[in-house]
């Protein structure tokens, strides 16, 4: 082998144990335990009838803008010719999501109603639902091996379920990656809680997460070394990337209202077999890479990975990876995608893609009109794929290249429901990203 082949060789070598070990300095037997659990947890989340679980969410946008009535109806048609601020007047809670709990005046005493109300593929989550409230106090990140009770990163490594809350508004930098475990909800309702100028969050080899109405920006890498995950463990973990969120090998996680941009790496990345997810109501800007599904070409694991993209809006700033795919299947259903400079949605290794009632609006580069990339593969390879696309809006010469190959999955056409059209997208994403919430009103 040439010396120059063999360097090569040797780094992608290197970077695929890095890809599958996730940081982690050494694979000891306590992340070898979770990795196993994590392993069973993915193939009993796993839908073998995804169709139906996006049908089963088309069927309840459907039921929430029927609820509205026809004068919402009416107001939703005219939201593009007047303005209106946001959160003037009475609560409108435009998607099913919301519907579940935003127009509530209690929902700060009775906060674990969020835990009923997401949608698609991580709909069984209830992160911190069978656990106590943990209260943030302290918005300081300074020991990351032997954590402060009151802080975040405290909270987020217990063994048992909790339900966390802030008592202030809080500006935290964490020095290393936040590592999330099992049973975790983080709810920022109530605070302007912003994670920024420090380390990732990441959810590695963890089960029933949710992450909620916080502001993640400017990650930057951590520099590695000794980092608790657990009461009982710390380990090396080597460098991280820089991304807002990572999840690593997790089932049952789902990311809603978040603002997120101008990361090092990526936004969000949902890597290393994990599944069962929804990354909902989000607002994502000024970033490059912004969604990665699925670890490499050379993980097929990764084709267990199912993920909702649901009423998020791609804003300002975006440059491409809305999401990029590989392997699995992708329900990206009534989004916002009002800017990209290269493409919007990419992938390659054969992902299935449903592209379902979004609305896209092409930059004025005539080079990037095309919503859609196909990665590593020739059209005689990506033409069979299944990359599919039904009653999206195309405006400014935006266009999706449908490829030919059909959902291998059977079922009846009769028992098909069709997504709400990308007409609707900007009443239902208005409130996308992190929002205001006082305790006593509505949010």
């Amino acid at each position: 082998m040439p010396a120059g082949s063999f360097v090569l060789y040797a780094v992608v070598f290197l970077s695929s144990v890095v890809t599958s070990k996730g940081d982690i300095g050494e694979f000891d037997e306590h992340w070898q335990k979770r990795k196993l659990i994590s392993d069973a947890a993915a193939e009993a989340t796993y839908r073998h009838d995804p169709l139906e679980v996006a049908n089963g969410f088309n069927r309840a946008v459907h039921r929430s803008v029927e609820a509205e009535g026809a004068s919402a109806r009416r107001e939703m048609l005219m939201m593009g010719t007047r303005k209106k601020k946001k959160f003037a007047g009475p609560c409108l809670a435009t998607n099913p999501i919301d519907r579940c709990w935003r127009c509530r005046s209690d929902w700060a005493t009775d906060r674990k109603r969020l835990a009923r109300c997401a949608q698609g593929f991580g709909r069984n989550t209830t992160g911190g639902l069978k656990g106590k409230f943990y209260l943030v106090t302290d918005g300081t990140d300074d020991d990351v091996v032997n954590p402060r009770k009151g802080t975040l990163r405290w909270g987020v490594i217990q063994d048992e379920p909790l339900w966390i809350i802030f008592a202030k508004n809080m500006i935290i930098r964490l020095k290393e990656e936040l590592m999330i475990n099992s049973d975790k909800t983080i709810d920022g309702r109530g605070a302007q809680v912003r994670i920024t100028d420090g380390a990732q969050l990441t959810v590695q080899f963890s089960h029933n997460v949710i992450i909620h109405n916080i502001h993640i920006h400017d990650i930057v890498l951590g520099k590695g070394g000794d980092v608790r995950d657990s009461p009982e463990h710390f380990g090396f973990r080597t460098q991280s990337d820089g991304d807002g969120i990572t999840i690593f090998g997790s089932t049952n996680v789902w990311l809603d209202h978040l603002s997120l941009s101008n990361c090092q790496d990526g936004l969000i990345d949902v890597i290393a077999k994990s599944t069962g997810v929804t990354i909902s109501n989000c607002h994502l800007t000024n970033h490059n890479d912004v969604m990665l599904f699925g670890s490499s070409d050379s993980f097929s694991e990764d084709q267990i990975m199912q993920i909702t993209v649901a009423f998020n809006h791609f804003g300002r700033g975006l440059v491409q990876r809305m999401p990029r795919c590989r392997w699995g299947f992708f329900h990206v259903v009534n989004n916002d995608y009002t800017h990209w400079l290269m493409y919007a949605i990419g992938g390659s290794k054969n992902p299935t893609i449903i592209s379902q009632g979004n609305r896209y609006i092409a930059p004025p580069n005539l080079a990037a009109k095309q919503i859609t990339k196909q990665l590593g593969a020739e059209e005689s390879e990506w033409k069979n794929w299944v990359w599919h696309s039904e009653d999206d809006l195309f405006m400014e010469g935006a266009f999706f290249t449908v490829t030919g190959g059909d959902i291998r999955t059977k079922f009846n056409k009769k028992d098909l429901i069709k997504p709400k059209p990308g007409t609707y997208v900007t009443r239902l994403t208005r409130f996308a990203g992190s929002i205001p919430c006082r305790p006593g009103k509505p949010c």
